[in-house]
């Protein structure tokens, strides 16, 4: 069992690591920034996994109307205006690296949560962000498909299920009518979700790194 834990890990590492490989191949990346981890600090944090943003955690601070959660959908234009989680922007993952967007992704005002239909597109955003040193970054644990799993569609707990879980089926259960699933058009609530108003993102400039995760 061990030794199929351990392939199956470097397998993941494999389908986040070789594409990012090719972006990086046409996309030059300035090496000698002050913030830029080794190779050895970066697989430290894959492997621990700090880059991972639960579901429940951005649903609550979406509801709670977070002014400092930035929501950053990776994938296409086109799957974006099909759907995308309330107050998202789409910065698609071929044009991270663009100047255009660098102000948003190496700041210190928001926290960034990268997203996409899985995990592979979004994990490859951060690794690269990381590596150009950018801190305030995440990944949604599973994705869009993990996030209809559990906050759009969560499935009940039986009678026989502890308090925790129970609690965290009513939030969730409450989560996905203010999130889209039961909300309607005059939904106050919801409304005011998608028209919350947020602080200017300004650019960081000089910054210490954190050392032993985020």
């Amino acid at each position: 069992m061990k030794n199929v834990k351990i392939k199956s890990t470097r397998v993941l590492l494999a389908v986040i690591y070789i594409p990012v490989a090719f972006v990086l191949a046409f996309a030059p990346v300035k090496t000698n920034k002050p913030n830029a981890l080794s190779s050895e600090e970066l697989l430290e944090e894959v492997n621990s996994s700090v880059q991972f943003i639960s579901p429940d955690d951005v649903a609550d601070r979406i509801i709670k109307q977070d002014p400092f959660l930035q929501l950053i959908d990776v994938r296409t234009p086109e799957e974006f205006e099909k759907f995308s989680l309330p107050g998202a922007i789409n910065i698609p993952l071929a044009q991270l690296l663009s100047d255009e967007y660098a102000y948003i992704l190496n700041q210190s005002d928001y926290i960034n949560v990268y997203y996409s239909n899985g995990t592979v597109f979004a994990s490859q955003a951060w690794l690269l962000t990381r590596m150009k040193g950018y801190e305030n970054n995440y990944v949604l644990m599973g994705g869009l498909n993990y996030w209809a799993e559990t906050i759009m569609n969560p499935e009940a707990p039986s009678s026989t299920s502890p308090n925790e879980e129970v609690a965290k089926y009513n939030f969730r259960k409450g989560a996905s009518q203010v999130l889209g699933g039961g909300a309607t058009e005059n939904d106050s609530a919801a409304t005011s979700i998608l028209a919350a108003p947020k602080p200017p993102i300004k650019k960081n400039t000089q910054r210490k790194r954190v050392q032993g995760g985020c």
